[in-house]
């Protein structure tokens, strides 16, 4: 039964892989068994990270994008990070509403997750999501981030390329400055470059770019002005432009040896979660279900202890 699922799940099984994913966001223990199974099958896929600040317009160009893969004859599989609701647990944004155009296409997958907590503005089941999707075989796989500012760097384990979305007059200019999101970003995509102060924007931003030191032969982030949509002619070709330097940076980290550099990264993030979840989430289920964990917080805010040495203490209880 197990091995028929997977099986499915390999043949592009939609219904199966969205049970697995959900199954994976809420940590139920038969998911884990399966994705050990798919893992083998993994590591084919084109990972693309789109991240930027809210508001920057992230899903119309992931929308866009996904019809640019498709007209290269590329399957596709995205996820959509969404803020987390304080009552459901569930993602309140729906970024799925905004590719319903991609939903009667099966060579499209689409899946929202939610950040449950998670900071940086990735859900912890982003990383399993994208096994599953790449155990279905889909040639490309687009991550859209939930854009909550400097934080937005953990896209940077899971991605191949990471496309950095700003816009004009949203603070983006003060934005460049902030190292984390500089550093991160293979391509900048200055979207609703009708706005008045999108010129300004990329003057700043290339003369940030000019100024900082490469070494021969490294990558030099391209900056793609993507103006309005209701231009279709021109917006269209815009988003081609987009797609190709994400193709020029995957091909650049192949040629150059860089993509052996980022897939240990990843692998180094993926230990880091799976070590995170076998240790640290049985050990606060513990805590919870005793009740400790209650009282222990308590205490920490009565200023009768402090954090430290609690987790100290509790450290040296379950490591022995």
């Amino acid at each position: 039964m197990l091995m028929e699922t997977i099986n499915k799940i390999c043949a592009g099984n939609v219904r199966l892989a969205s049970r697995l994913i959900r199954a994976l966001e809420d940590k139920l223990p038969h998911a884990r068994a399966r994705l050990k199974k798919l893992f083998p099958r993994t590591g084919k896929s084109f990972i693309i990270g789109i991240t930027g600040s809210p508001g920057a317009g992230k899903s119309t160009l992931t929308d866009a994008l996904i019809a640019e893969m498709r007209k290269l004859s590329k399957t596709v599989g995205v996820l959509a990070v969404d803020p987390t609701s304080p009552f459901s647990g569930g993602a309140i944004l729906g970024d799925r509403v905004r590719m319903l155009r991609h939903a009667e296409d099966e060579g499209v997958f689409i899946r929202s997750l939610a950040t449950r907590g998670a900071l940086g503005g990735l859900s912890q089941a982003v990383g399993d999501a994208i096994h599953v999707m790449e155990a279905m075989g889909k040639d490309i796989i687009i991550v859209e981030t939930v854009g909550i500012g400097q934080q937005e760097i953990d896209i940077i384990h899971h991605a191949h390329s990471v496309i950095v979305v700003m816009v004009p007059g949203m603070g983006d200019e003060i934005q460049t400055m902030k190292a984390g999101i500089l550093e991160i970003a293979d391509v900048f995509a200055i979207n609703k470059a009708d706005r008045a102060g999108a010129k300004q924007l990329h003057t700043e931003l290339a003369s940030l770019l000019n100024s900082t030191k490469l070494s021969p032969g490294a990558w030099r982030p391209p900056i793609v002005m993507i103006g309005n949509l209701y231009e279709p002619a021109t917006f269209i070709e815009q988003m081609a432009e987009l797609a190709q330097k994400v193709f020029d940076h995957y091909a650049y980290l192949q040629e150059s040896g860089q993509m052996g550099k980022r897939m240990e990264r990843k692998a180094m993030m993926e230990l880091n979660d799976a070590l995170r979840a076998c240790i640290m989430e049985p050990i606060i289920a513990n805590l919870t279900a005793s009740g400790e964990l209650q009282r222990i917080a308590e205490k920490i805010r009565k200023l009768e202890i402090d954090p430290y040495s609690v987790a100290e203490e509790i450290s040296k209880r379950v490591l022995k």
